[in-house]
């Protein structure tokens, strides 16, 4: 009897391979002003709104929110954040869904594709106050 394997249609939407990596200005002009989610293995991994000149504000989708900027090096888009100073490097390109973003020298092979552009802000809990 021939058994045939199932593939979650979650799977099917999640990209192959990166083709050719954005520019700056194709990042730029592509994200600026919106709010993207990002999925990982057809899971929620987390989101980013692009704002003018740069910043941006990064959840993994818990409430809390960091600030930061981007800039572009090497053909790619590097990310530095208010609690992280050290720059997350990044290889944007374009699928048929949307971003696909690869993490700069991942063993693992680290890829994370745009899974949904709302056009709302993400939610951002206040800051943490004590007793």
């Amino acid at each position: 009897m021939l058994k045939v394997a199932l593939i979650p249609l979650f799977l099917l939407a999640a990209p192959a391979a990166a083709q050719t990596a954005m520019s700056a200005e194709s990042f730029d002009s592509y994200t600026r002003g919106k709010t993207l989610f990002y999925g990982l293995h057809g899971t929620n991994y987390g989101a980013e709104r692009y704002l003018d000149g740069q910043r941006v504000i990064w959840s993994f989708l818990d409430g809390d929110c960091k600030e930061g900027f981007w800039y572009a090096e090497n053909g790619q888009i590097c990310f530095v954040y208010e609690d992280r100073p050290t720059p997350q490097c990044w290889t944007f390109s374009k699928g048929s869904s949307g971003l696909i973003a690869r993490f700069k020298n991942d063993p693992t092979d680290l890829e994370l594709y745009e899974a949904e552009d709302t056009g709302q802000e993400m939610l951002c809990h206040g800051p943490k106050v004590g007793v």
